[in-house]
């Protein structure tokens, strides 16, 4: 790492540059952990670990408890089919994370931000201590359940967009626009977006962002079209559940989905919930953001490396590392330490 010129005030208040070492420069890097949604998934993800770990396995005994099913032996065994389900997937992936983010706190101090995307936003909570695990495990099933109702089967789809810019994907959600709902959904990383609607517009999109020099375009198996207004019953629902749902202050900033946005307080917590629903996941700002307030270090918890891929698209100088076992946790903190 290459000395970085900084600068400061005298007592006179003059700019005065002087130069860090690079080991004073690593220091000061500050810390994101950030957590996956749905789509990380897999059968026998936490299985090892909760093995291994008495505080991974309280995890998931905890998450039995709260739902009143065997949630740990569907991540330990699946069957991938039900995994797959939304209302299954969402508690599983949460579960997952927390599990492992409770050992890496055995080992490790807490992050200075913490951000997740969709889902992943409630497990970001609950490492912030807004949420209790027990209600985040409840909540998610019921998002699922409310999301995976909101739109007939069928009715709508999702689709990848690869190559294109932001203009050029808010441009083609216009023009398919005329023949249903269309709108970006996931707003990734540069040249990476997902977009949702009704089947018909988005089959159209896909169409128009080919004949527009997409590098990629294809459409999605996914289960419903995620956060665009097709999901505001969903939305709605939902509000009605975290109503009721003790939140606390957040014990460190979390950057939201909805707005890439900074907050600490409980009622904002749950507001950007509501509204993540049927809106874009602003991924690629979300980043930027931590970015900006000094974050270059991320570490993914919880299954898959999806969002440490993205993270090296919007900025290939910032570390990424991923936590999902007990291997990918040691080369984690290896890293961390050298």
């Amino acid at each position: 790492m290459k000395n970085r010129l900084q600068v400061t005030g005298n007592r006179e208040g003059s700019l005065v540059p002087y130069y860090l070492s690079p080991v004073t420069c690593y220091l000061m890097m500050k810390t994101a952990f950030v957590f996956p949604g749905q789509g990380s998934q897999y059968a026998g993800m936490g299985r090892a670990l909760a093995a291994d770990f008495p505080s991974a396995a309280a995890v998931f005994e905890e998450a039995d408890g709260a739902l009143g099913f065997a949630l740990s032996r569907l991540c330990f065994e699946g069957p991938e089919e039900d995994l797959k389900l939304t209302a299954n997937t969402q508690p599983a992936i949460l579960a997952t994370s927390i599990a492992v983010l409770r050992v890496l706190q055995e080992r490790m101090a807490m992050p200075d931000f913490v951000a997740g995307h969709s889902l992943g936003e409630y497990s970001a909570l609950v490492a912030a201590g807004s949420l209790k695990l027990s209600d985040a495990v409840s909540i998610v099933r019921k998002r699922g359940v409310f999301m995976q109702e909101a739109v007939p089967a069928g009715a709508g789809a999702m689709a990848a967009l690869l190559g294109c810019e932001m203009e050029t994907v808010e441009a083609v959600c216009r023009e398919a626009s005329k023949t249903g709902v269309c709108s970006p959904a996931n707003i990734n990383s540069p040249g990476q977006t997902v977009i949702a609607g009704s089947k018909e517009a988005v089959e159209k999109a896909v169409e128009i962002a080919k004949s527009r020099g997409a590098r990629r375009a294809v459409l999605l198996q996914v289960s419903a079209p995620f956060h665009c207004e097709l999901m505001k019953p969903a939305a709605e629902k939902l509000a009605g559940v975290l109503a009721e749902t003790e939140f606390l202050d957040l014990n460190m900033p979390l950057v939201t989905n909805v707005d890439a946005a900074i907050i600490r307080r409980a009622s904002q917590a749950r507001e950007s919930l509501v509204r993540q629903v049927a809106s874009p996941v602003r991924w690629s700002q979300s980043i930027q953001r931590l970015i900006d307030k000094g974050v270059m270090r991320f570490v993914e918890i919880g299954p898959g490396k999806v969002l440490s891929g993205l993270i090296r698209q919007i900025n290939r100088d910032c570390q990424t590392l991923n936590v999902e076992d007990r291997q990918s946790m040691e080369a984690a903190l290896a890293a961390l330490d050298a």
